[in-house]
């Protein structure tokens, strides 16, 4: 739960200036996973949040190809803070 910590102060420091940056926007959605992955363990039948956890899922994939295109060194720099696996593909 380290993890969590760190990431959640780290995105009350710079909430006012990075709300749009793709670094945030990934940040904030690992957030959401990490805490619908949470509810998911407790409310195995809760359908509609695994759909909904799909989606984040899917959207934090395509912004971090994104990432990976444009600037290499911060899409290295983020998936070893948050520790997230890197894609196979990419």
């Amino acid at each position: 739960m380290i993890k969590d910590s760190f990431s959640l102060v780290f995105s009350q420091e710079n909430k006012k200036e990075n709300k749009g940056s793709i670094e945030f926007q990934i940040l904030s959605l690992t957030n959401k996973i990490r805490k619908l992955t949470s509810h998911l363990e407790f409310h195995k039948k809760d359908f509609l949040s695994r759909r909904g956890l799909r989606k984040i899922l899917g959207k934090r994939q395509r912004l971090l190809v994104y990432l990976s295109k444009k600037n290499r060194v911060s899409y290295k720099k983020l998936i070893e803070e948050l520790d997230i696996r890197e894609s196979k593909t990419h």
